[in-house]
């Protein structure tokens, strides 16, 4: 018997359960992993609040990223063997598999060997975090050491993994935060700028940086009012990335803006690049690349045993981590 996660109505984390299931063999095009760590991220608790990019079917599972030991293998299998210890990387449907569990089913497409010098509480907390900033920054907007990234939100997990990313190809990286309280802690996370956006003047502080030109990128988790002062932080013929809706006021658009700068606004998740298996293989090879040269670098915020998956879904809509949660089985 392994306990799984459920919950069968939407809800806050008090509607997570433990349930005693059985695991099957893993069928064609699986594998049954012992699961370690789990990696916590916000699109788990927008699922769990049925918000997220698709409908909830009910009774639900959740769960992203899982790091432990493959117990059982697809017949058509070949690439992964029992024994192996794997990550499974963010690229299906939670209606479908969920890696909140102690033992679990994932589809073979998204489970990849672990990488070699991270613990498990490491490797559980990379895969959305730097696949989904890659997607954009790299992959589709494809910065250099000419541009400036500007990173709301930038003491999440996905944030940090930003101000890595583009510090790493030598952009500018420019973090956002509310206050001057978590200034330091994004600093000593490599943030070549911090700004406190409701301390300074947004625009002009960016134009200061980037000499008037203003960022060519913008990769925004949070959305609402604070979208219009971002586009007037922009350069000319800049991209806009929303990933996220943090904000529970409206996001709105101007029109006049989009069209003196010929702005592009994209949105973006993991799926663009974890859906596709050239696209997810290039991004792994580039993270790993990183881990390896040490310009990337896992940031765990705070572990929680197993047993307090509530609680730590509770602390993780807290929004006052500095990197990732992590789950200990």
């Amino acid at each position: 018997m392994s306990r799984v996660v459920e919950f069968s109505e939407a809800g806050g984390p008090e509607v997570l359960r433990f349930k005693n299931v059985d695991v099957p063999e893993a069928g064609p095009g699986q594998v049954r992993i012992r699961v370690k760590t789990i990696g916590l991220n916000r699109a788990e608790s927008m699922w769990r609040e049925d918000k997220y990019i698709e409908p909830v079917k009910f009774p639900a599972r959740l769960g992203y990223e899982a790091v432990g030991t493959v117990d059982s293998v697809g017949k058509d299998v070949t690439t992964i063997a029992v024994g192996d210890e794997v990550n499974t990387v963010p690229s299906f449907s939670m209606n479908q598999y969920g890696m909140y569990g102690e033992v679990v089913l994932a589809p073979i497409h998204a489970v990849i060997k672990h990488p070699k010098g991270l613990s498990p509480v490491e490797a559980a907390s990379i895969w959305m975090m730097f696949v989904t900033a890659y997607g954009a920054l790299i992959d589709d907007a494809k910065i250099t050491s000419q541009d400036a990234v500007v990173i709301p939100g930038a003491s999440s997990s996905v944030g940090l993994a930003a101000i890595q990313i583009a510090n790493s190809v030598g952009a500018k990286s420019i973090a956002l935060t509310r206050t001057s309280a978590k200034r330091k802690q994004l600093t000593d996370a490599g943030a070549k700028y911090v700004i406190a956006t409701e301390e300074e003047d947004l625009v002009k502080e960016i134009n200061e940086i980037t000499g008037g030109q203003g960022a060519r990128v913008v990769f925004d988790p949070v959305g609402g009012p604070t979208l219009l002062e971002l586009i007037k932080a922009m350069s000319f013929q800049g991209i806009l990335y929303l990933y996220g809706a943090l904000s529970d006021q409206a996001t709105t658009v101007p029109p006049l803006a989009l069209i003196a700068k010929i702005l592009t606004i994209k949105g973006h998740n993991i799926w663009a690049t974890s859906g596709n298996p050239v696209r997810q293989t290039a991004a792994v090879d580039f993270v790993i690349s990183g881990l390896e040269k040490h310009t990337l670098k896992p940031i765990i915020d705070r572990v929680f045993p197993f047993d307090q998956i509530v609680n730590a879904h509770r602390y993780l809509e807290a929004s006052g981590q500095i990197g990732k949660i992590v789950v200990t089985i």
